[in-house]
């Protein structure tokens, strides 16, 4: 691996324009396709394998036409103090708004309020059902205009008017803070490697990562069924590991010629080590993001194969297009120690051997092993509590700011309407088998009339066909309580109880259902996916360190600092610490995908310093020494470029808590606390101890595994040929010039 890795950083620092002429080719088509591409719409969200896929998709068969993934939209009207929606001129300004909106180019259907039960008891408040024929993403903004408008001519009539739904669904924006997470990194840099030039390359590298990325995912957004969402989170996660990987290769290839080589050979080392240590990290991170799929749900699935694909092109970017940007940068991207005039380079130092940071912070784990590893234990185990009282739902209108008219119209409806009617249950009643669907129609109303915390049960709607039929329950309590939930499994435990009976089939379905069945599913598959990333990950490890007990002591690092990291998302997002700063206007329970995703990514990203930091780490007692002392040497190397990395990927992962999307907003919130607990308590303090504490023994493995085993030398001790042939080299030289 070694050796292949430094002749391909070679010869992309000797041929650096065709490597560069491939990548700007690259990005140019690309970007080419992307912008011949149509708009990425709202990914279908589907759940094969439950009840409320199978309700919808029968609604697509037994009732068609009638656009079952359209968008709709609530426009929910309210009477001014001490009149009711029943006035004569209130009822004539809901009319002309219904006879409006009906004309409407992508409209199918408009519910007239004073004829389809749309008034409250008390008269105060009303809504009007819009239909259209499109998904939400997919309206013509004509459409959406059509919609504000006829809202705002009801207004000027002294009518409270809101809108709720998804027809106005907007791509989410990641607002400026984005851009203030990458000047911080930036800024990171550039104290780090002493160069504006050289804190130049990994952003620039990154940024053609990603941009390659996010093109290629615009592209095929289309073909794909990929959402605007898979977009973001693809370049969060590869603008975050491309300036990571980018680092550790720069900073590998200062090291080296500081040590006196040439540029070419020392981009050769840089590549054959760091970028060993960038093949097996990003290896893990690939393994973590592509095995979402064994969740079965498509659209976290494409979220993580996009990203693993980004972070894939982040890993080659760094083995190929940094040596070559090194070669065009030639001298002024200076050894390690050296900075630039501009930042102070060529001043006496004080002290030539002073120790850095890193090696006093070793020395002191070194020393107190034991006090320092328990020290990161409790500190993460309180920061994981939390967690323990952790809910689970998909956000809804409810969760949106209340300054959105989304979050207005739902509160007006539950003012009028009760909690319940936001989160109404669509019961599907197939009855193709039965004698006589009529009187099955009748028995499943019924049946769901008796049950606890119903308000209403409408009567059933067949199809033309009369052997399916549909009937709307609305809930006593809100769509994301413990009551709702029990209500849904009444319904399957009546419906279970009637196909027994009659042969008919009960289904429940609508999204209040759909978000239960999504959230019990997930929680099904964190055990199965835990194995079998964590499974792959530990044997991909054992490999690479050629230990059993450092990649055991890896995972059950990144088990803490996971825990630790979704205690603090439950805190901030569902208790409310600290909303403001956060800016969570309102708290609620957790996204449920949330979990398994953070443990897929933070898995990756946690490997990743697992790997850059331990590799060197080996490297050290490979080379002759002692445990103790190949601890000290390895942070003295690494510390501080892991530190920046982490800076760096926090405040990447930070500025995406400005987003407009509340997913978006809680994942980049989730993951940057996850990246500060794992790479300051558990790769910088946890590991050292553990590693002092078990001294030779971190790096014990069976010899029939030893033997069995690849070596993969990530380390680069094959490279030392290479130091001899070139030592050879200089001899040869020196005797022809004599």
């Amino acid at each position: 691996m070694a050796t292949f890795l430094y002749r391909l950083g070679r010869f992309s620092f000797r041929k650096r324009h065709f490597v560069a002429l491939f990548w700007v080719a690259l990005l140019a088509l690309a970007g080419a396709g992307a912008a011949g591409a149509p708009a990425a719409g709202n990914s279908s969200f589907s759940i094969p394998g439950t009840e409320a896929q199978k309700a919808f998709d029968l609604l697509d068969e037994r009732f068609p036409g009638a656009s079952a993934d359209g968008a709709t939209a609530r426009v929910v009207f309210k009477a001014p103090d001490g009149q009711k929606m029943t006035d004569p001129g209130n009822k004539a300004a809901v009319q002309d708004t219904v006879d409006e909106l009906s004309g409407g180019a992508e409209v199918t259907q408009v519910t007239d309020p004073y004829q389809g039960g749309g008034v409250s008891q008390d008269g105060t408040v009303a809504y009007a059902s819009v239909t259209y024929e499109v998904p939400g993403m997919e309206l013509e903004e004509s459409s959406r205009e059509a919609l504000k408008a006829a809202a705002e001519d009801a207004r000027d009539s002294g009518l409270t008017v809101e809108i709720g739904g998804d027809a106005l669904q907007a791509v989410p924006e990641t607002g400026s803070a984005e851009i203030i997470g990458i000047g911080v990194a930036a800024v990171v840099l550039v104290i780090t490697l002493g160069s504006l030039l050289a804190a130049g390359l990994p952003l620039l590298t990154a940024i053609v990562g990603v941009g390659i990325g996010v093109a290629t995912i615009t592209a095929l957004a289309s073909t794909l069924d990929l959402g605007s969402t898979t977009s973001i989170l693809a370049s969060m996660i590869g603008l975050a590991v491309g300036i990571d990987y980018a680092l550790f290769v720069v900073s590998r290839y200062r090291a080296e010629l500081a040590e006196g080589r040439e540029r070419e050979e020392a981009a050769g080392r840089a590549v054959g080590t760091a970028g060993s240590a960038v093949v097996f990290a990003g290896l893990t991170v690939v393994i973590a993001l592509v095995g979402l799929s064994v969740v079965n749900i498509p659209m976290l699935t494409k979220m993580g194969i996009a990203a693993a694909g980004t972070v894939a092109v982040a890993v080659l970017i760094a083995l190929t297009l940094i040596p070559a940007v090194l070669g065009y940068a030639g001298h002024r991207v200076r050894p390690a120690g050296e900075k630039s005039k501009l930042l102070g380079g060529g001043r006496a130092k004080d002290t030539a051997d002073k120790p850095n940071m890193g090696t006093r912070w070793a020395s002191f784990v070194v020393r107190r092993p034991l006090a320092v590893l328990l020290l990161g234990i409790v500190g993460l185990g309180a920061a994981a509590v939390p967690a323990g009282s952790l809910e689970l739902g998909l956000p809804d209108d409810g969760s949106q700011p209340t300054s959105t008219t989304q979050r207005r119209a739902y509160d007006l409806l539950s003012e009028g309407f009760g909690p319940g009617f936001n989160g109404p249950l669509v019961v599907v009643v197939d009855a193709q088998g039965s004698d006589d669907p009529q009187a099955v129609f009748q028995q499943a109303g019924d049946e769901i009339k008796a049950l606890d915390n119903v308000v209403n049960v409408a009567p059933a709607a067949p199809n033309k066909a009369g052997d399916t039929a549909t009937i709307a329950v609305i809930p006593d309590a809100k769509p994301s309580s413990a009551a709702t939930e029990d209500l849904v499994h009444d319904i399957r435990a009546a419906g279970a109880d009637i196909k027994d009976g009659t042969g008919a089939e009960v289904l429940v379905t609508g999204a209040t259902a759909m978000n239960i069945d999504v959230s019990q599913k997930l929680n099904d598959a964190l055990v199965p996916y835990l194995v079998l990333v964590v499974g792959l990950a530990f044997l991909l490890l054992i490999v690479v360190f050629r230990s059993i007990l450092v990649p055991l002591k890896a995972a059950l690092g990144f088990l803490l600092s996971v825990l630790a990291a979704l205690g603090a998302v439950v805190a901030v997002y569902q208790w409310g610490w600290l909303s403001g700063l956060m800016g969570v206007e309102e708290t609620g329970p957790i996204m449920s995908m949330m979990p398994i995703f953070m443990v897929g990514v933070v898995f990756g990203l946690a490997m990743d310093y697992e790997v850059f930091l331990v590799t060197r780490i080996r490297e050290a007692h490979v080379h002759g020494e002692k445990p103790a002392q190949a601890v000290v040497t390895g942070f003295r190397y690494s510390a501080r470029v892991v530190t920046a990395a982490a800076v760096i990927m926090i405040a990447v992962f930070s500025g995406f808590i400005g987003s407009s999307d509340s997913m978006v907003k809680m994942i980049g919130f989730g993951l940057a606390i996850a990246v500060l607990f794992d790479a300051f308590v558990v790769r910088m303090a946890i590991v050292p101890a553990v590693l002092a504490l078990l001294g030779a023994k971190a790096w014990w493995l069976p010899k029939w595994m030893d033997r069995a085993l690849p070596n993969v030398d990530v380390e680069g001790e094959s490279l030392a040929a290479h130091d001899g042939a070139a030592d050879k080299d200089d001899e040869d030289k020196e005797l022809v010039r004599a």
